[in-house]
């Protein structure tokens, strides 16, 4: 594979310094790109540049990871209105970590062109300010930092020396990394191009040597948002903070106008089997976001959590759902269940001596108006409970009927579902 071409194909490169075409033709090439530990989990915002570094290794060079022990004290000003609120240490070292065992997750650490993982806090932390200053400090001018773009944006609104600082210490890691790793490119998004040539420069000041840049074009969607935001907000790759389910969805609901240029950045598909499946599915588009919402829930989560997100879309959607396969449901998968169609909450010491089904539709909930709604729903043959039809209103609903001690699933009609949590209080 070659690299270069592959991001040309996939419509991922935006820019790239002379020679560096010639120079991963010639050898083994490590590169690097930085992630800031400012939130909890990375998000499908920091995919595209997992990606990058998916695509380098897979085209036989090198890639670092270097996680932002140190910048992310920091704060980068690119791309950013305003100064941000810096993280505590403890907060950032706790995201850090996390961070790191998410991408050992979509990288090979094993092999001749392993990836490596690497905290720029290493590089500092002995470092008192003095010598910063004069090591670091010295390398660039005032006049070559303010005319980088994301720093002469931010100087009529405001800019701290702290924030304007970022760009020497994400020069300098550039030249720590080749000095100790002999990486010669860095890599990100477009936003990130004066950083990156910063460290280029860098390099040449300080060591004589050259190095390269490759940057991504900003992956925003058709009607210009952000990618990686939906409505309810980030799209996390941790699942405890967007369910399995969620990213599966995701993609399924993902804009026709974005899914070519998702196809192409998220697949690991080969550009021959891409181009098939996009002459195959012109015309049935969430045929292709199927298959794309399948591949990257596999990926980020795992087979067993695809294989849930099927059940769980046959509960809520399909026809073949049955007793038998919502028992089989395991806890995690009925939270899904739950946080997708309504819920309720009830105490469960109501169960101890049976709760008449009307009372629960009505009273511990609201989903019959009247206990004459309840008989009629149960004469239409329309209510049910944990899939089975219920034939009296004189039902008593008991701990018996509860999933894992806890769930009770009720549906009033075909497309009315809800999920009753039995709590104990």
């Amino acid at each position: 594979m070659n690299f270069l071409e592959e991001l040309k194909w996939r419509g991922m490169l935006q820019d790239s310094t002379p020679g560096i075409e010639e120079l991963l033709e010639k050898e083994m090439v490590t590169g690097y790109i930085g992630f800031d530990p400012t939130a909890p989990s990375m998000t499908i915002g920091n995919f595209v540049q997992i990606m990058l570094l998916k695509l380098l290794q897979l085209s036989g060079h090198r890639p670092i990871v270097l996680m932002g022990g140190a910048t992310g004290r920091i704060g980068d000003p690119s791309g950013k209105d305003q100064e941000r609120q810096l993280k505590s240490y403890e907060e950032l070292d706790s995201n850090l970590a996390f961070q790191m065992e998410q991408m050992k997750k979509f990288l090979d650490f094993e092999g001749e062109n392993k990836a490596i993982i690497v905290n720029n806090y290493d590089f500092y932390k002995d470092f008192n300010v003095l010598d910063f200053l004069r090591e670091v400090g010295k390398t660039l001018t005032v006049n070559y930092m303010t005319s980088k773009e994301s720093v002469k944006k931010r100087l009529e609104t405001g800019l701290s020396f702290t924030e304007f600082s970022y760009q020497l210490l994400q020069a300098y890691d550039f030249q720590r990394l080749f000095q100790l790793y002999d990486c010669k490119l860095q890599m990100g998004g477009s936003d990130q191009w004066g950083n990156i040539t910063s460290g280029t420069e860098f390099i040449r000041r300080n060591l004589g040597e050259k190095a390269y840049a490759v940057t991504t074009p900003l992956l925003t969607k058709s009607d210009g948002k952000k990618f990686g935001k939906s409505e309810e907000g980030n799209i996390w790759l941790d699942p405890t903070m967007t369910s399995p389910y969620k990213f599966y969805q995701f993609w399924l609901k993902c804009d026709d106008a974005d899914l070519p240029k998702f196809f192409r950045y998220f697949t690991l598909k080969s550009r021959e089997e891409v181009e098939a499946l996009e002459a195959q599915y012109k015309d049935d588009p969430r045929a292709l976001k199927q298959i794309l919402a399948e591949e990257l829930t596999i990926r980020v989560h795992s087979k067993e959590a695809y294989e849930s997100v099927k059940r769980v879309t046959e509960l809520l959607f399909g026809r073949s759902a049955t007793k038998e396969s919502l028992n089989a449901f395991t806890v995690e998968e009925l939270e899904m269940v739950k946080a997708e169609i309504p819920h309720y909450v009830v105490e469960r010491s109501l169960l101890a001596t049976g709760l008449n089904i009307a009372d629960l539709l009505t009273e511990q909930t609201d989903i019959l108006k009247s206990k004459g709604d309840v008989r009629r729903a149960i004469k239409n043959n329309q209510v049910a409970v944990n899939k089975e039809k219920v034939t009296t209103h004189e039902l008593a609903v008991t701990t018996d009927n509860l999933l894992h001690g806890r769930f009770l699933m009720l549906e009033n009609g075909k497309k009315n579902k809800f999920i009753i949590d039995f709590v104990i209080p």
